[in-house]
């Protein structure tokens, strides 16, 4: 229980500590910053931070087993030639 408790302090320190300069002044970045670079990459992370919003399928990929599936559908679209373009057009400019 310990060990739980100083890896929160941690993690709330570093959280408090991340220079925001940039992101804040679109109101993005800090902890939604954090989660969408730890659970997601650098990439959405980035393209959060630029105003964009995190796709469902992205999300999905946090549950357990789900996530399966929807990694090979992600691999399909990737293996097909999918492009940022084609996600923006069937998906909309607010997540691509």
């Amino acid at each position: 229980m310990k060990k739980l408790l100083i890896l929160l302090v941690a993690v709330m320190v570093t959280l408090g500590s991340v220079n925001q300069t940039v992101a804040a002044e679109q109101s993005r970045g800090g902890a939604m910053g954090f989660i969408a670079g730890c659970c997601f990459g650098i990439r959405s992370a980035g393209a959060y931070n630029d105003g964009k919003e995190i796709h469902w399928r992205e999300w999905v990929m946090l549950v357990p087993f789900v996530n399966i599936v929807f990694a090979v559908m992600n691999g399909i679209d990737g293996m097909d030639g999918t492009t940022t373009a084609d996600l923006a057009e069937q998906y909309g400019s607010t997540y691509y």
